[in-house]
């Protein structure tokens, strides 16, 4: 009802204001000029006002002819005038004095340069140098006094003397034209400086009284009122033309300043009522016309600067529209008992009988030299009433109140705040009510809830039943206890959700149970998550195998069972894929966990049931082989293996090739752990790669000595690192638009002595096992962070980001951020030139400890990048979560041509683009695709299409050749 009258008062207000600024500006009609009849004056005339008595004359040029009032003589003469002002509009004021007397006169010529009184509204006159000069017809031109506020001129009239007096305008109108006696002139300026000073001194002390306020009490009420203060005061200092007297101000700045305060008594009221009411905790309508509001006084702010006249025109209509609306408001909220708006009735009349004043004064229906000190004092006296109603709110909830709670009213408060469920079970007469209803989680299927308990069990789960019947039925034959069960409902959809219910029962005088009561809690997420991380812990997220724990777990059991039953001999094969990591660098990592899927489901059609197949990390397997005893059987069974995935695999266009180390350890019987027994696989896995790959190669203990997997890599690697064998190499980061370098991605090479070049993803695993990844992150930031001064060395000032990626979740652990506080005490760098990518493979191994990592990381100014979003089913999770400052787009997303792909990639890169993310697409195959993410959004790009990685000195060479063009 409210917002229906609002709206339309509101609109027609501007559509007026609209109308009236739109008509044109009618030329004054020519106007014979009247005679000129001269102001009589006396000694004993203290002030005469000589407004009705000016002629003005518009746009007349820069010379001014006129003709003279009568002399004593009775001639009328004709004088001509020159502007003194290079830059006049050509207005001109003539006007006539006489002195009938035989004394000479000295008396005080005074134009105010503002006058609330007829300033008018919606295009007010705010005030500007009224009169640049004033030429007699006889004798010189009159001395200008110095005035901040108004224009005045020295005038001595001898006896008899009859002078025309012409005046220079600085504008078309002239709104006041007084002549004054010098003293009275002084006492009268005297007196009104007193007055101006109590009202200054008044509103200071209202605006600082209120201001330490909004230190006591940080709510949102003193604020705005603080700033409604601080705007009155602000007002007030325009209007007496206190900051003339501080500032050196031009009349142009005088327009502004005034424009200003009045802006700001509009936006600070309206502030103010908002507040005050909490109209935000009403209705969302109130939050929307609260939003628009805000939006129109920022434009209006923002007018001041470029025409204050039709800023200053607003803000008075604004004042007039936040009266009515405010009444409005006031009047309803009044009518539905809100005290806080009966308290504001007096200081909202008070408001409305001042711009009632405001009205009749800046419409010219109220004309005289009190009414605007007058105005300003009721402002004053206004924000004095407000600050009585705010103060009494901010005593009003002290520490005396709040001890008026009961302890049965805290709780039913506690209770409410939460969104458990009241469940209350009348066993006298074996009624049970929730409150709020079960229907908001179970739907059809809670009404048949209600009524006697009996009716709970059909809807309970099997499993269930029994427990909570005699749960119910210990607590009735104890006649105490406590009621503590989970249970599960079925809903209408036929799925059931979880409940966990704690319930106390209530003894009569008699000590018979009248009642349970208790609160229910619906843990249907919390279960879910909790059979997710049970799941995640003994199973592989990606292709549901069983994980290295249960693996470990299984082959214990069967050696176990082995030593009683000559017929059970379990043999380990530990398949790793050759190069796998060339699929991900070149098709990305969505194709790459595709193809471990299509492996894990070949390798499985390969299984009997006491067979187990589980994926150990990354793209190696373990197959535990039960079903055969026999050596011959075991290696044609490997052989069959060994072809079964080698076979190629066709994904959409791409056909995926790889071949696959074979590690096999036959049974041994001996006293050996699970855990040796794999190791042994992986170390003939190992042989297998050292080898050439593409082969099986059995477990010999031979291997042991040469300890190929652990040892001689973690020898090979830590000497690598001693002698600089490892080196960076840079992916330049282009801006999709421009065309320019932005950045690098850095990866890691080692030129190995046997296998030549490998990448990161070559030897990961093997830095993974020897536990050297820390080692690895310490040589790659530090490396990284080295280069990055060298660039900035080459090119100062210049924005250039390098992001380093560590392929391994070990990396999210907590010597990650010492390591990244020490290279960066060697290695100062400015914030956010490097970056640390992380996958959210990465990431899910420990979230909580990747979040706390991820704040410490911002706060020593490493950014943050989520690698290959788009390719996981956790990616919007971690992009919500985390404060990430780049997401890198998976090529699945772009790559692909199919519809379905393309529709997913426009939401994707407006969520990323939401949270203030840089976008960056990684593995771009064509130009046509480059554009297609320019077209959406996509801020960089990345793909060894455009460049191959490059040393660092071959880096800094290519950013100087596109610096050169």
């Amino acid at each position: 009802m409210l917002q229906r009258f609002v709206l339309p008062v509101f609109v027609l207000l501007l559509l007026f204001a609209g109308s009236v600024w739109a008509q044109p500006a009618s030329d004054s009609p020519d106007i014979p000029a009247r005679p000129i009849e001269p102001i009589k004056i006396s000694p004993d005339d203290v002030a005469l006002n000589l407004s009705r008595a000016v002629q003005i004359y518009l746009d007349q040029g820069k010379s001014f002819r006129v003709s003279t009032a009568p002399g004593p003589d009775g001639i009328i003469r004709r004088i001509e005038v020159q502007a003194n002002d290079a830059h006049g509009s050509g207005n001109w004021a003539v006007f006539a004095i006489a002195n009938p007397t035989d004394e000479q006169i000295d008396r005080l010529i005074v134009a105010p340069h503002y006058r609330l009184a007829g300033s008018g509204i919606l295009k007010p006159d705010l005030g500007s140098v009224r009169i640049h000069s004033i030429t007699p017809s006889e004798g010189f031109a009159l001395d200008r006094q110095a005035s901040p506020d108004s224009d005045i001129f020295r005038l001595t009239i001898n006896p008899g003397a009859v002078i025309t007096f012409v005046a220079e305008l600085g504008t078309a109108a002239l709104p006041q034209l007084y002549l004054w006696e010098p003293e009275a002139y002084k006492d009268t300026v005297n007196s009104y400086t007193l007055y101006h000073g109590i009202l200054l001194g008044i509103s200071g002390l209202l605006a600082l009284l209120l201001t330490v306020l909004v230190v006591v009490k940080g709510t949102s009420l003193f604020p705005t009122t603080a700033f409604f203060a601080w705007a009155v005061l602000a007002y007030i200092c325009a209007d007496f033309n206190f900051f003339n007297k501080i500032f050196a101000a031009t009349p142009e700045h005088e327009l502004i300043w005034r424009a200003a305060t009045e802006v700001a008594l509009a936006a600070g009221l309206s502030a103010f009522l908002f507040a005050y009411l909490h109209l935000h905790r009403w209705h969302n309508h109130f939050r929307f016309g609260g939003f628009v509001w805000i939006c129109a006084l920022v434009g209006v702010v923002a007018l001041v600067f470029f025409d204050p006249v039709r800023a200053a025109g607003l803000a008075r209509l604004l004042l007039g529209l936040i009266a009515v609306i405010g009444a409005a408001l006031i009047g309803y909220l009044t009518f539905r008992g809100y005290d806080r708006a009966i308290m504001l009735i007096p200081a909202w009349l008070l408001f409305i009988i001042w711009l009632v004043g405001a009205y009749a004064a800046v419409s010219g229906r109220l004309d005289n030299d009190i009414i605007q000190p007058a105005l300003a004092g009721g402002l004053v006296l206004i924000v004095l009433l407000i600050s009585f109603t705010v103060m009494q709110h901010a005593f009003a909830g002290g520490g005396v109140n709040q001890g008026l709670f009961s302890d049965l009213e805290r709780q039913a408060l506690a209770v409410m705040g939460t969104d458990n469920i009241v469940w209350d079970w009348d066993v006298a007469r074996d009624k049970v009510v929730t409150s709020p209803d079960l229907s908001i989680f179970l739907g059809s299927a809670a009404k048949n809830l209600a009524g006697p308990m009996r009716n709970w069990l059909p809807n309970m789960h099997n499993e269930d039943r029994d427990r909570f019947r005699m749960a119910l039925d210990y607590i009735l034959d104890k006649r105490g206890g406590r009621l503590d069960q989970s249970f599960r409902l079925r809903s209408g959809d036929g799925q059931y959700h979880w409940f966990a219910l704690h319930a106390r029962p209530v003894i009569g005088n008699d000590g018979e149970i009248i009642r349970c009561v208790g609160m229910m809690e619906d843990m249907t997420k919390t279960r879910k998550v909790e059979e997710r991380l049970l799941k995640n812990a003994i199973y592989d997220s990606l292709t549901g195998l069983p994980n290295r724990q249960l693996l470990l777990d299984r082959l214990q059991n069967y050696c176990n069972l082995a030593r009683l039953d000559e017929k059970i001999r379990p043999t380990l094969l530990v398949i790793d894929f050759d190069n796998f990591h060339s699929i991900n660098r070149r098709y990305g990592l969505s194709v790459g966990d595709t193809f471990l899927l299509a492996v894990a489901r070949r390798l499985s059609r390969h299984l009997k049931p006491l067979d187990s197949l589980c994926r150990l990390s990354g793209d190696r397997f373990v197959l535990l082989l039960a079903s055969q005893n026999n050596l011959s059987n075991v290696a044609a069974f490997a052989l069959n293996l060994k072809k079964a995935v080698s076979t190629p695999i066709n994904f959409a266009s791409h056909t995926i090739k790889l071949t696959a180390s074979i590690g096999l350890l036959p049974w041994i019987n001996d006293t050996m752990s699970a855990e040796e027994r794999l190791n042994d696989a992986v170390l003939a896995m190992y042989q297998a790669k050292y080898n050439g790959g593409d082969r099986i190669e059995p477990f010999q203990p031979a291997m042991r000595a040469g300890n190929l997997a652990d040892g001689t890599m973690e020898k090979e690697l830590q000497e690598a690192l001693q002698k600089q064998q490892l080196n960076l190499v840079y992916l330049p980061v282009f801006n999709i638009k421009q065309g320019n370098i932005v950045g690098f991605e850095a990866g890691l090479q080692w030129d190995h002595h046997a296998r030549g070049i490998l990448n990161i993803q070559d030897f990961m695993t093997g830095v993974e096992n020897s536990g050297l990844i820390m080692e690895v992150a310490r040589f790659m930031l530090a490396q990284a962070a080295r280069d990055i001064n060298r660039i900035e060395e080459h090119f100062p000032g210049r924005k250039i980001f390098t992001s380093v990626t560590i392929p391994s979740p070990q990396l999210v652990s907590s010597e990650l951020l010492p390591c990244v506080q020490s290279v960066l005490v060697h290695n100062p760098l400015k914030k956010g030139q490097m970056q640390i990518g992380f996958s959210e493979n990465m990431i899910e191994q420990n979230p909580e400890l990747a979040f706390s990592l991820a704040e410490r990381l911002k706060a020593l100014g490493i950014g943050l990048v989520l690698n290959n979003f788009g390719a996981e089913h956790a990616s919007l999770y971690y992009l919500t979560r985390f404060p990430f400052d780049m997401i890198q787009l998976d090529s699945v997303l772009f790559n692909d041509d199919s519809d379905k792909s393309r529709l997913l990639l426009k939401p994707l890169i407006d969520m990323a683009r939401d949270i203030g993310a840089v976008i960056i697409a990684d593995g771009v195959e064509n130009e046509n695709t480059a554009l297609l993410l320019q077209k959406l959004g996509c801020n960089f790009i990345k793909s060894y299409t455009f460049c191959d990685n490059l040393e660092i000195g071959e880096a800094i060479a290519l950013l100087e050749k596109h610096s050169a063009t």
